[in-house]
């Protein structure tokens, strides 16, 4: 079936005519005096399945409310959701409705089921008589399903005041397949050199809320969302600048409330709902056999020497055991490859070497057939090839790609490089904004370097920096 055109996915789709294989819903009723457009954030969907996805929306007709609920009234509000398979909405093929309350910001976290795998679907929201833009989601393939190819674009670091979403933008305007965020989706402290961040550094649940918002009505990152179905992992800023396990003595009552306002604003499964002090975010999503990503976080569980805590690794290991992938693929936030020269980073997989190594050997041991990280956090393209041990005259055995952020740092500068002499495995550096897109296909993987000429400006250009590809079964980089 062919996808929306670029202006449907960047605009949506209003007002369309409800229809299709289902019963029609009741009439909407005239738009209340009592609310305006609760649908200024968007909508959004994520971790996609055989058969749906979760649908996510929020309620907020005045997104900058102080006390964080968006202007709503503070009663519950029914939101109704319909998925079909055309842009048009003239073959339905589910309905159903939510309960949006206050206690959740009145956000949506639809899940529907019994979709047919492999296929693009369209899907909207409706509430108070407003209908929302429409979106574009996706299916995964069925388990095993051969898939010819997969376009996946990753981004990370976007700090609102630092710059322009062009990157969102242009990588909307790509139409990926499936979209990864890789970490730091809003800063808790934003300067604010090029826009408004909108508030205040946030500390309570109200001012994460509004810190969410005022994120979400961007509509660079609103075209994102709305191109492909996303799957998302936290780095710090969500919470605050280089937490991690404990929270290092971060009070938890801000902890709690950092980590209900990610769950309320991110398309993510009811199962990821915070229970006290944890938030469930370690997960697998398969893709055929083509590709199977397990998506980390490096936040939560560090400490003992593991920056994954060992219960989210030995899941990792069981699940190199048990692939049959082409690809396996690693979504998760800090630097992985070894790194020598300059100052030490107690932030990056660098200062857990042993669980480095036990990954490494992991899907190694494993025979994974091809093992690829996506990284986000350092503001700077990087293409690496993983050495084990550290050992400079071995073959590689994976191969880690790292996105520059979407705004933080600024415009950066021109031209490339690598990691010199102490760093040969490091084939690829490009200090600009941008971000990541590759194409999985079973007989190579393909990474564009998408770049920014500036952030500082809206609508600058985007382009190509550099192209790397990695054959199947001969983990390397290969330029061009």
């Amino acid at each position: 079936m062919p996808g929306p055109t670029r202006r449907t996915v960047l605009t949506g789709i209003v007002g369309t005519a409800l229809g299709g294989l289902l019963p029609e819903l009741p009439a909407a009723p005239a738009p209340s005096r009592r609310t305006g457009d609760p649908f200024t954030l968007g909508v959004a969907s994520g971790d996609p399945a055989p058969d749906g996805m979760v649908l996510w929306t929020r309620l907020a007709p005045r997104p900058d409310a102080g006390d964080g609920l968006g202007g709503m009234a503070g009663r519950p509000a029914v939101v109704e959701w319909e998925i079909a398979e055309d842009e048009r909405f003239t073959r339905v093929v589910g309905r159903g409705s939510e309960t949006a309350v206050p206690e959740l910001a009145y956000s949506v976290h639809a899940e529907p089921a019994g979709l047919l795998p492999g296929r693009d679907y369209f899907y909207r929201f409706r509430s108070d008589g407003h209908l929302s833009p429409a979106a574009r989601t996706r299916t995964t393939p069925a388990a095993g399903a051969a898939v010819p190819a997969l376009t996946v674009a990753a981004a990370s670091c976007a700090k609102f005041g630092a710059g322009h979403f062009t990157a969102y933008r242009a990588l909307a305007a790509d139409e990926p397949e499936l979209v990864l965020h890789l970490g730091d989706y809003i800063y808790e402290t934003d300067e604010g050199e090029v826009r408004d961040p909108g508030g205040p550094e946030p500390t309570d649940l109200a001012g994460y809320r509004r810190t969410h918002a005022h994120q979400k009505t961007d509509a660079d990152l609103q075209a994102a969302h709305a191109v492909a179905p996303w799957l998302v992992v936290w780095d710090d800023h969500e919470l605050v600048n280089n937490w991690a396990g404990g929270d290092r003595g971060r009070a938890p009552d801000r902890r709690r409330a950092a980590f209900q306002a990610y769950y309320e604003h991110m398309p993510l499964r009811r199962a990821s709902l915070p229970r006290g002090l944890d938030l469930q975010l370690y997960r697998r999503i398969g893709w055929g056999s083509l590709a199977t990503f397990h998506m980390l976080d490096t936040r939560q569980y560090r400490g003992d020497g593991s920056i994954t805590g060992a219960g989210q690794e030995r899941w990792l290991l069981d699940g190199f055991r048990s692939s049959t992938a082409g690809w396996d693929v690693l979504g998760q936030q800090v630097f992985f490859a070894r790194r020598s020269g300059g100052r030490k980073s107690r932030d990056t997989w660098e200062a857990f070497p042993e669980s480095r190594d036990r990954i490494v050997r992991g899907w190694t041991d494993a025979g994974v057939r091809n093992a690829v990280v996506l990284t986000g956090d350092e503001h700077v393209h990087h293409a690496n090839e993983i050495l084990p041990g550290g050992d400079r005259d071995a073959r590689p055995v994976g191969t880690e790609l790292v996105t520059t952020s979407v705004t933080s740092g600024g415009d950066g500068g021109d031209g490339d490089g690598d990691g010199g002499s102490e760093n040969p495995h490091i084939r690829y550096r490009e200090d600009r904004r941008g971000y990541l897109l590759t194409r999985f296909e079973p007989a190579q993987l393909r990474a564009d370097f998408r770049v920014v000429e500036q952030v500082s400006r809206p609508g600058a250009p985007v382009r190509t920096a550099a192209t790397f590809t990695v054959p199947d079964r001969e983990p390397g980089l290969h330029r061009g």
